[in-house]
Protein backbone atom coordinates (compact mmCIF):
# COMPACT_ATOMS: atom_id res chain seq x y z
CA UNK A 1 0.00 0.00 0.00
CA UNK A 2 0.99 3.86 -0.73
CA UNK A 3 2.37 5.56 2.29
CA UNK A 4 0.63 8.75 3.24
CA UNK A 5 2.70 11.48 3.14
CA UNK A 6 3.82 12.82 6.93
CA UNK A 7 3.84 16.24 8.02
CA UNK A 8 7.27 16.35 7.90
CA UNK A 9 7.08 15.35 4.48
CA UNK A 10 4.32 17.91 3.85
CA UNK A 11 6.96 20.74 5.75
CA UNK A 12 9.45 20.01 3.07
CA UNK A 13 6.92 19.93 0.01
CA UNK A 14 6.50 23.70 1.03
CA UNK A 15 9.88 24.38 1.84
CA UNK A 16 10.53 22.66 -1.65
CA UNK A 17 7.81 24.84 -3.52
CA UNK A 18 8.79 28.21 -1.57
CA UNK A 19 12.10 27.03 -3.07
CA UNK A 20 11.75 27.63 -6.60
CA UNK A 21 9.76 30.93 -5.91
CA UNK A 22 12.20 32.42 -3.52
CA UNK A 23 9.27 32.56 -0.85
CA UNK A 24 5.59 32.07 -0.68
CA UNK A 25 4.85 34.47 -3.25
CA UNK A 26 3.14 34.32 -6.84
CA UNK A 27 4.83 32.19 -9.61
CA UNK A 28 5.66 33.49 -12.84
CA UNK A 29 2.24 32.68 -14.02
CA UNK A 30 0.70 34.39 -11.13
CA UNK A 31 -0.14 31.37 -9.02
CA UNK A 32 0.47 30.81 -5.49
CA UNK A 33 1.66 27.26 -3.92
CA UNK A 34 -0.07 28.21 -0.63
CA UNK A 35 -3.03 27.53 -2.76
CA UNK A 36 -2.85 24.36 -3.38
CA UNK A 37 -1.69 22.95 -0.25
CA UNK A 38 -3.90 20.72 0.86
CA UNK A 39 -4.86 17.84 3.45
CA UNK A 40 -7.49 15.28 2.01
CA UNK A 41 -8.10 12.16 3.78
CA UNK A 42 -4.54 11.93 5.13
CA UNK A 43 -3.31 13.16 2.09
CA UNK A 44 -1.13 16.23 1.24
CA UNK A 45 -1.69 18.03 -1.94
CA UNK A 46 0.95 20.83 -3.41
CA UNK A 47 2.10 22.96 -6.53
CA UNK A 48 5.50 22.20 -7.70
CA UNK A 49 7.53 24.82 -9.90
CA UNK A 50 9.74 23.53 -12.54
CA UNK A 51 12.05 26.60 -14.54
CA UNK A 52 14.85 26.14 -17.01
CA UNK A 53 17.62 28.99 -18.00
CA UNK A 54 15.91 30.65 -20.55
CA UNK A 55 13.12 31.51 -17.90
CA UNK A 56 10.32 29.03 -18.88
CA UNK A 57 8.06 27.93 -16.00
CA UNK A 58 6.15 24.98 -15.82
CA UNK A 59 3.22 24.44 -12.69
CA UNK A 60 2.60 20.92 -11.84
CA UNK A 61 0.50 20.00 -8.78
CA UNK A 62 0.57 16.42 -7.17
CA UNK A 63 -3.46 16.59 -7.38
CA UNK A 64 -3.88 14.13 -10.53
CA UNK A 65 -0.55 14.90 -11.69
CA UNK A 66 -1.23 17.78 -13.46
CA UNK A 67 0.14 20.68 -15.08
CA UNK A 68 -1.41 23.52 -14.13
CA UNK A 69 0.42 26.40 -16.09
CA UNK A 70 3.20 26.41 -18.61
CA UNK A 71 4.65 30.15 -19.30
CA UNK A 72 6.49 30.61 -22.92
CA UNK A 73 7.77 33.35 -24.78
CA UNK A 74 6.20 34.60 -27.81
CA UNK A 75 8.36 36.42 -30.45
CA UNK A 76 8.85 39.29 -28.57
CA UNK A 77 9.99 37.54 -25.51
CA UNK A 78 7.12 38.28 -24.01
CA UNK A 79 5.58 35.34 -22.01
CA UNK A 80 2.24 34.04 -21.52
CA UNK A 81 0.43 31.27 -19.86
CA UNK A 82 -0.99 28.20 -22.76
CA UNK A 83 -3.14 25.57 -20.74
CA UNK A 84 -6.37 26.09 -19.11
CA UNK A 85 -6.74 25.47 -15.79
CA UNK A 86 -7.28 26.61 -12.05
CA UNK A 87 -5.72 29.24 -9.58
CA UNK A 88 -6.42 26.64 -6.21
CA UNK A 89 -6.21 23.32 -5.72
CA UNK A 90 -10.23 23.19 -4.32
CA UNK A 91 -11.49 24.38 -8.21
CA UNK A 92 -9.53 21.20 -9.80
CA UNK A 93 -11.21 19.32 -6.81
CA UNK A 94 -14.74 20.80 -7.15
CA UNK A 95 -15.11 21.61 -11.19
CA UNK A 96 -14.22 18.46 -12.25
CA UNK A 97 -11.95 19.15 -15.26
CA UNK A 98 -9.56 17.33 -16.99
CA UNK A 99 -7.31 20.10 -17.17
CA UNK A 100 -4.00 18.98 -17.43
CA UNK A 101 -4.44 15.96 -15.69
CA UNK A 102 -2.75 12.44 -16.19
CA UNK A 103 -5.00 9.82 -17.52
CA UNK A 104 -5.39 6.52 -16.11
CA UNK A 105 -5.77 3.49 -15.97
CA UNK A 106 -6.94 3.91 -19.44
CA UNK A 107 -7.67 7.08 -21.52
CA UNK A 108 -10.34 6.56 -23.59
CA UNK A 109 -13.39 4.60 -23.61
CA UNK A 110 -13.43 0.61 -23.07
CA UNK A 111 -17.00 -0.13 -24.51
CA UNK A 112 -19.42 -1.57 -22.07
CA UNK A 113 -17.07 -1.49 -19.68
CA UNK A 114 -15.05 -4.60 -19.86
CA UNK A 115 -12.62 -6.46 -21.94
CA UNK A 116 -11.19 -9.76 -22.18
CA UNK A 117 -7.33 -10.66 -20.50
CA UNK A 118 -5.93 -14.55 -21.14
CA UNK A 119 -9.56 -15.81 -20.86
CA UNK A 120 -10.27 -13.57 -17.85
CA UNK A 121 -13.70 -11.31 -18.48
CA UNK A 122 -13.30 -7.96 -16.39
CA UNK A 123 -16.32 -5.85 -15.64
CA UNK A 124 -14.93 -2.10 -15.30
CA UNK A 125 -16.86 0.71 -13.55
CA UNK A 126 -18.59 2.18 -16.17
CA UNK A 127 -18.95 6.11 -16.09
CA UNK A 128 -20.02 7.02 -19.77
CA UNK A 129 -23.33 5.27 -20.31
CA UNK A 130 -22.46 1.69 -20.26
CA UNK A 131 -18.67 2.30 -21.03
CA UNK A 132 -15.72 3.10 -19.05
CA UNK A 133 -13.94 6.10 -19.69
CA UNK A 134 -10.61 7.88 -18.93
CA UNK A 135 -10.51 4.74 -16.57
CA UNK A 136 -14.05 5.08 -14.85
CA UNK A 137 -14.44 7.61 -11.45
CA UNK A 138 -12.36 8.75 -9.35
CA UNK A 139 -9.65 7.85 -12.14
CA UNK A 140 -6.00 8.84 -11.91
CA UNK A 141 -6.68 12.37 -12.55
CA UNK A 142 -8.56 12.60 -8.86
CA UNK A 143 -6.11 10.95 -6.93
CA UNK A 144 -3.02 12.17 -4.88
CA UNK A 145 0.02 11.70 -6.25
CA UNK A 146 3.25 10.99 -4.32
CA UNK A 147 5.94 13.80 -4.98
CA UNK A 148 9.91 13.25 -5.56
CA UNK A 149 11.66 16.88 -6.62
CA UNK A 150 14.35 15.42 -8.82
CA UNK A 151 15.82 19.06 -9.23
CA UNK A 152 14.98 22.71 -10.29
CA UNK A 153 13.52 20.97 -13.80
CA UNK A 154 12.44 17.94 -12.93
CA UNK A 155 9.53 16.67 -10.62
CA UNK A 156 8.54 12.44 -10.50
CA UNK A 157 4.85 11.75 -9.32
CA UNK A 158 3.87 8.33 -8.48
CA UNK A 159 0.97 6.24 -7.72
CA UNK A 160 -0.13 3.16 -6.61
CA UNK A 161 -3.29 1.81 -8.00
CA UNK A 162 -4.74 -1.45 -6.20
CA UNK A 163 -5.81 -4.85 -7.98
CA UNK A 164 -9.39 -4.28 -8.67
CA UNK A 165 -9.57 -0.33 -8.71
CA UNK A 166 -12.11 0.75 -10.82
CA UNK A 167 -12.42 -3.02 -12.23
CA UNK A 168 -8.34 -3.24 -13.16
CA UNK A 169 -6.44 -6.36 -12.48
CA UNK A 170 -3.19 -6.09 -11.07
CA UNK A 171 -1.39 -4.13 -8.46
CA UNK A 172 -0.16 -1.22 -10.67
CA UNK A 173 2.89 1.86 -9.75
CA UNK A 174 3.40 4.40 -11.78
CA UNK A 175 5.94 7.14 -12.06
CA UNK A 176 5.44 9.86 -14.45
CA UNK A 177 8.60 12.44 -14.89
CA UNK A 178 8.18 15.86 -15.43
CA UNK A 179 10.95 17.50 -17.27
CA UNK A 180 11.39 21.42 -18.52
CA UNK A 181 14.40 21.34 -20.76
CA UNK A 182 16.55 24.07 -22.12
CA UNK A 183 15.16 23.37 -24.92
CA UNK A 184 12.16 24.96 -23.83
CA UNK A 185 9.59 21.83 -23.59
CA UNK A 186 7.84 19.84 -21.84
CA UNK A 187 9.32 16.23 -21.43
CA UNK A 188 6.23 13.51 -20.10
CA UNK A 189 8.12 10.24 -19.41
CA UNK A 190 5.94 7.39 -17.72
CA UNK A 191 6.44 4.29 -16.60
CA UNK A 192 4.52 1.74 -14.68
CA UNK A 193 4.49 -2.13 -13.47
CA UNK A 194 2.05 -4.62 -12.45
CA UNK A 195 2.08 -8.08 -10.94
CA UNK A 196 -0.85 -8.99 -12.77
CA UNK A 197 -1.92 -8.85 -16.76
CA UNK A 198 -3.42 -5.88 -16.82
CA UNK A 199 -4.12 -2.82 -19.78
CA UNK A 200 -3.06 0.33 -19.75
CA UNK A 201 -2.79 3.44 -21.80
CA UNK A 202 -1.56 6.65 -19.83
CA UNK A 203 -1.77 10.33 -21.00
CA UNK A 204 -1.58 13.97 -20.26
CA UNK A 205 -4.90 16.10 -20.63
CA UNK A 206 -3.78 19.62 -21.51
CA UNK A 207 -5.38 21.96 -22.71
CA UNK A 208 -3.46 24.28 -24.86
CA UNK A 209 -3.74 27.70 -26.79
CA UNK A 210 -0.41 28.43 -27.51
CA UNK A 211 -1.84 32.48 -28.52
CA UNK A 212 -1.91 33.16 -25.08
CA UNK A 213 -5.26 34.53 -25.70
CA UNK A 214 -7.99 32.20 -24.41
CA UNK A 215 -11.15 34.84 -25.19
CA UNK A 216 -9.88 33.73 -29.06
CA UNK A 217 -10.51 30.24 -30.53
CA UNK A 218 -8.00 27.64 -31.85
CA UNK A 219 -9.64 27.79 -35.51
CA UNK A 220 -7.29 30.26 -36.37
CA UNK A 221 -3.81 28.56 -35.76
CA UNK A 222 -2.43 25.96 -38.39
CA UNK A 223 -1.94 22.48 -37.46
CA UNK A 224 0.09 19.77 -38.78
CA UNK A 225 -0.12 15.74 -38.08
CA UNK A 226 2.11 13.39 -39.73
CA UNK A 227 -0.13 10.97 -40.15
CA UNK A 228 -2.18 8.97 -43.50
CA UNK A 229 -5.43 7.15 -41.52
CA UNK A 230 -7.51 8.02 -38.28
CA UNK A 231 -10.01 6.22 -36.12
CA UNK A 232 -13.63 6.53 -36.62
CA UNK A 233 -16.62 6.39 -34.72
CA UNK A 234 -19.79 4.88 -35.05
CA UNK A 235 -22.93 7.24 -34.69
CA UNK A 236 -22.42 7.06 -30.60
CA UNK A 237 -18.90 7.51 -30.46
CA UNK A 238 -17.46 4.23 -30.40
CA UNK A 239 -14.87 3.60 -32.15
CA UNK A 240 -15.45 1.19 -34.94
CA UNK A 241 -11.95 -0.16 -35.09
CA UNK A 242 -11.31 1.00 -38.93
CA UNK A 243 -8.13 2.62 -39.41
CA UNK A 244 -9.12 5.29 -42.29
CA UNK A 245 -7.84 7.07 -45.24
CA UNK A 246 -7.66 11.22 -44.24
CA UNK A 247 -7.09 12.06 -47.82
CA UNK A 248 -9.84 14.23 -49.20
CA UNK A 249 -11.75 14.74 -45.67
CA UNK A 250 -11.58 16.89 -42.86
CA UNK A 251 -8.86 15.21 -41.06
CA UNK A 252 -6.22 15.93 -43.34
CA UNK A 253 -3.55 17.61 -41.77
CA UNK A 254 -0.60 16.59 -43.37
CA UNK A 255 0.18 19.77 -44.97
CA UNK A 256 -0.21 22.40 -42.30
CA UNK A 257 -3.66 24.14 -42.67
CA UNK A 258 -6.04 25.92 -40.13
CA UNK A 259 -7.76 24.35 -37.46
CA UNK A 260 -11.26 25.94 -38.69
CA UNK A 261 -10.77 25.55 -42.10
CA UNK A 262 -13.29 21.70 -41.98
CA UNK A 263 -13.79 21.77 -38.36
CA UNK A 264 -17.79 22.64 -39.07
CA UNK A 265 -18.29 20.56 -42.11
CA UNK A 266 -21.65 18.56 -42.14
CA UNK A 267 -20.36 14.81 -41.60
CA UNK A 268 -21.22 12.00 -39.26
CA UNK A 269 -17.43 12.12 -37.69
CA UNK A 270 -17.73 15.79 -37.09
CA UNK A 271 -21.39 16.12 -36.53
CA UNK A 272 -21.01 13.28 -33.57
CA UNK A 273 -18.57 15.18 -31.73
CA UNK A 274 -18.96 18.90 -32.21
CA UNK A 275 -15.09 19.37 -33.94
CA UNK A 276 -12.83 17.43 -33.66
CA UNK A 277 -12.54 14.75 -31.28
CA UNK A 278 -10.57 11.96 -32.65
CA UNK A 279 -7.14 10.04 -32.84
CA UNK A 280 -4.39 9.69 -35.69
CA UNK A 281 -2.52 6.72 -36.64
CA UNK A 282 1.09 8.53 -35.86
CA UNK A 283 3.16 7.39 -39.50
CA UNK A 284 5.79 8.11 -36.68
CA UNK A 285 6.14 4.53 -35.26
CA UNK A 286 7.23 5.32 -31.84
CA UNK A 287 9.68 7.62 -32.76
CA UNK A 288 9.92 9.76 -30.65
CA UNK A 289 12.83 12.07 -32.80
CA UNK A 290 10.52 12.32 -35.48
CA UNK A 291 8.04 15.61 -35.73
CA UNK A 292 4.22 14.08 -34.81
CA UNK A 293 2.40 16.85 -35.12
CA UNK A 294 2.60 21.11 -34.96
CA UNK A 295 0.58 23.47 -34.25
CA UNK A 296 1.73 27.54 -35.29
CA UNK A 297 0.22 30.70 -33.82
CA UNK A 298 0.80 33.59 -36.58
CA UNK A 299 -0.07 36.28 -34.24
CA UNK A 300 1.65 35.53 -31.12
CA UNK A 301 4.55 33.57 -33.29
CA UNK A 302 4.59 30.56 -31.12
CA UNK A 303 4.71 27.13 -32.17
CA UNK A 304 4.29 23.69 -30.52
CA UNK A 305 5.48 20.50 -31.47
CA UNK A 306 4.56 16.78 -30.27
CA UNK A 307 6.46 14.23 -30.01
CA UNK A 308 5.95 11.18 -28.51
CA UNK A 309 6.29 7.29 -28.87
CA UNK A 310 3.07 6.44 -29.14
CA UNK A 311 1.01 5.43 -31.47
CA UNK A 312 -1.62 7.46 -31.66
CA UNK A 313 -2.39 11.13 -31.36
CA UNK A 314 -5.93 12.33 -30.23
CA UNK A 315 -7.04 15.81 -31.44
CA UNK A 316 -9.94 17.09 -29.51
CA UNK A 317 -10.85 21.01 -30.31
CA UNK A 318 -12.35 21.66 -26.83
CA UNK A 319 -15.97 21.23 -28.43
CA UNK A 320 -17.49 20.91 -24.87
CA UNK A 321 -15.83 24.10 -23.31
CA UNK A 322 -19.55 26.28 -23.25
CA UNK A 323 -17.97 29.40 -21.86
CA UNK A 324 -19.18 28.51 -17.82
CA UNK A 325 -16.12 27.92 -16.67
CA UNK A 326 -13.60 30.74 -14.96
CA UNK A 327 -10.18 29.50 -14.58
CA UNK A 328 -6.96 31.32 -13.39
CA UNK A 329 -6.65 35.12 -13.69
CA UNK A 330 -10.51 35.14 -14.04
CA UNK A 331 -10.32 33.53 -17.92
CA UNK A 332 -13.97 32.21 -19.51
CA UNK A 333 -12.96 28.94 -20.81
CA UNK A 334 -15.73 28.91 -24.05
CA UNK A 335 -15.87 26.74 -26.79
CA UNK A 336 -13.00 25.49 -28.82
CA UNK A 337 -10.61 28.12 -26.98
CA UNK A 338 -7.74 25.35 -26.69
CA UNK A 339 -6.63 22.09 -27.98
CA UNK A 340 -5.43 18.78 -26.90
CA UNK A 341 -2.70 16.70 -27.95
CA UNK A 342 -3.53 13.46 -26.41
CA UNK A 343 -0.71 10.97 -27.03
CA UNK A 344 -2.03 7.55 -26.48
CA UNK A 345 -2.79 3.99 -27.83
CA UNK A 346 -6.66 3.79 -29.23
CA UNK A 347 -9.68 3.72 -27.77
CA UNK A 348 -11.43 0.05 -26.84
CA UNK A 349 -7.81 -1.34 -28.03
CA UNK A 350 -8.78 -4.83 -24.96
CA UNK A 351 -11.30 -5.61 -27.70
CA UNK A 352 -9.95 -4.48 -30.50
CA UNK A 353 -7.21 -7.17 -31.48
CA UNK A 354 -6.17 -5.41 -35.07
CA UNK A 355 -5.08 -2.56 -32.85
CA UNK A 356 -1.49 -2.36 -31.14
CA UNK A 357 -1.93 -4.28 -27.58
CA UNK A 358 -2.32 -2.26 -24.68
CA UNK A 359 -1.48 -5.73 -22.66
CA UNK A 360 1.17 -5.13 -19.36
CA UNK A 361 2.31 -8.22 -17.46
CA UNK A 362 4.47 -9.14 -14.63
CA UNK A 363 7.76 -8.27 -15.07
CA UNK A 364 7.65 -5.97 -17.89
CA UNK A 365 7.90 -2.34 -17.54
CA UNK A 366 5.47 -0.18 -19.24
CA UNK A 367 7.20 3.02 -21.03
CA UNK A 368 5.76 6.09 -22.99
CA UNK A 369 7.28 9.11 -23.52
CA UNK A 370 6.16 12.37 -24.94
CA UNK A 371 7.65 15.81 -25.72
CA UNK A 372 5.73 19.25 -26.29
CA UNK A 373 8.64 21.55 -27.85
CA UNK A 374 7.64 25.11 -27.49
CA UNK A 375 9.53 27.33 -29.89
CA UNK A 376 8.60 31.08 -32.40
CA UNK A 377 8.59 31.44 -35.27
CA UNK A 378 9.39 35.42 -36.62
Amino acid sequence: MMKKITLLSFICLNVLAMACTGKDQQTLSGLRPADFQREVNGQLTNLFVLKNSAGMEVCITNYGARVVSVMVPDRHGKFEDVVCGFSNVDDYMNKKQNFGATIGRYIGRILNARFTLDSVTYQLKANTGTHCAHGGEPGFASRIWQADRLDKNSLKLSYFSPDGENGFPGNLTVDVYFTVTDKNELDIRYEATTDKPTVLNLSNHSFFNISGDFSHTVESQKLMIDADRYTPYDSTKCVTGEMLPVTATPFDFKSPRYVGDSIDVNCLQLNVTGGYDHTWVLNTQGDDTRLAARITDDASGRTMEVYTTEPGLQIYTANGLKGNITGKKQTVYGKRCSVCFETQHFADSPNKPQFPSTVLRPGERYRSHTVYRFGVIQ
